[in-house]
């Protein structure tokens, strides 16, 4: 795999009327760019908590028939994973369902946290038991352990935050009727609130609101916790204190959907933002600018704009093929980029193009997609990218364990070059990306391009807990 695969994507919901698990499964759909390993949905109907979850796309886990027996309620929650830590298996899908003696809860987790295994240990010494092998579980199972010595779930919530090391953004359902939402003080991970006439969202993207018809309101605050009761009020208060910076700089790059809107901040207009800046620090002499769908886009007008080249549509998109298409021969694997991405020859053929691409993480795939071009009759291609060089692992939620996979470290810059097949090669400086995302509301985190963590960091694997 040449990309990162995304971080998960969490959705809760509190709504007058009882259509609450299928609103909730709209909002997966729309969320399902964030993962598509497994998919789940946890409703309360009166005061048990019910839930539906496997492995595979949305639509998979969610066929008509299921859809059909989900139980009305109003109150539900959802999520779509894509594995950090844990093996892809219908247990290490999520919610998570902890039950303990005064109820029981269901958990739906964005992030990575550092310590799990240390507060694993603890709560198995104590008698704690575990079915999955993923940090979120162990939060759920945290959470349980602390409402056994509160009166109030958020209160055991809140206990159980602060111990927690590294990313999350969380959504809880409890049997005690109550909806709750708490995102880490360094804000590494999105979460936002959104309304319509008849209720409150809480979701990893706003794009995902804007589907379900309802209207972001604000970012759920860095060590901020919301609670919504049974007669939808809402309070806030402050959790985990906020810290100075965290947010994951790489969500506006790739991982969040182009209409969505992060800490105040326009996807689109961080990647656009970033386009100029690319022309600016490498200007090219060409003909036309064209950007690699989906995530490329934008960041090819920002290019096009600043440098005064035309933008020209340099491939049509086949948005039918299955996350599940099998190659079983090396010749098929390797025309598997041509059978999602086709190159428009009219467009192309005879010109001098100035390919825009989110990120190059290991270099196979952006050396088919120029191969492909050229194929087409692309004269020269210069390759611009609005992400620096990946030299670093990510401990916050994505799938960067490892500086040895990164293809920046095992080639120089005039290797890489000829790696894969580009005429020239630029990739946007650091300090560029974050001028790009200056009008957000947070600083952020660019550890994986500088080592420059935001916080202590301990090796993970993604069977840390088999």
């Amino acid at each position: 795999m040449d990309q990162l695969k995304e971080a998960c994507g969490v959705f809760g919901i509190r709504t007058q009327d009882e259509e609450a698990a299928h609103i909730t499964h709209n909002a997966l759909l729309a969320l399902q760019h964030r993962g598509q390993e497994g998919a789940g949905i946890a409703v309360l109907k009166g005061s048990a908590i019910l839930y539906h979850k496997n492995v595979g796309l949305v639509s998979e886990v969610f066929t008509p028939t299921v859809l059909k027996k989900l139980p009305e309620a109003n109150l539900a929650i959802g999520h779509v994973r894509y594995s950090t830590t844990g093996t892809n298996n219908r247990e290490n899908t999520q919610p998570i369902i902890t039950e303990y003696l005064k109820g029981r809860i269901a958990t739906a987790h964005n992030g990575n946290i550092t310590n799990a295994s240390e507060i694993r240990q603890k709560l198995q010494k104590i008698g704690c038991s575990f079915t999955a092998s993923n940090d979120s579980e162990t939060i759920s199972s945290l959470i349980a352990y602390e409402a056994l010595s509160c009166e109030e779930i958020e209160t055991a919530v809140e206990n159980a935050v602060k111990q927690l090391k590294g990313a999350f953004s969380l959504v809880v359902l409890t049997s005690q009727n109550k909806l709750i939402a708490v995102r880490d003080g360094w804000g590494f991970r999105p979460l936002c609130i959104g309304r319509n006439g008849k209720g409150v969202g809480l979701c990893s993207g706003s794009a995902a609101l804007d589907s379900i018809g309802f209207s972001f309101e604000r970012d759920v605050e860095p060590g901020e916790m919301i609670v919504i009761d049974e007669q939808f009020h809402m309070t806030s208060r402050r959790v985990l204190e906020q810290d100075k910076q965290g947010a994951c700089i790489f969500e506006y790059i790739y991982f969040a959907r182009t209409d969505s809107i992060i800490d105040r901040l326009s996807v689109y207009q961080a990647r656009f933002n970033m386009g100029q800046e690319l022309a600016r620090e490498y200007p090219v002499d060409a003909d036309i600018v064209c950007g690699v769908p989906d995530s490329g886009l934008a960041a090819a007008a920002g290019y096009a704009e600043e440098s005064g080249l035309p933008l020209v549509s340099g491939f049509v998109k086949n948005r039918y093929i299955a996350r599940s298409f099998i190659a079983p021969t090396q010749s098929q694997r390797d025309s598997t980029v041509t059978l999602k991405l086709n190159p428009l020859r009219v467009n192309v053929e005879g010109k001098r193009i100035v390919l825009v691409d989110d990120s190059i993480v290991r270099g196979t795939t952006r050396a088919k997609i120029l191969r492909s071009l050229k194929k087409a009759g692309g004269k020269k291609v210069p390759l611009r990218n609005p992400s620096p060089p990946f030299r670093h692992p990510c401990y916050y939620g994505t799938d960067i364990d490892s500086e040895k996979v990164l293809i920046a470290n095992q080639k120089t810059l005039s290797e890489l070059t000829d790696f894969i097949g580009a005429d020239s090669l630029g990739f946007i400086s650091i300090e560029g990306l974050k001028h790009a995302c200056r009008d957000g509301n947070l600083p952020y985190c660019t550890g994986c391009f500088d080592g420059g963590y935001p916080l202590d960091t301990v090796s993970l694997s993604k069977d840390q807990f088999e």
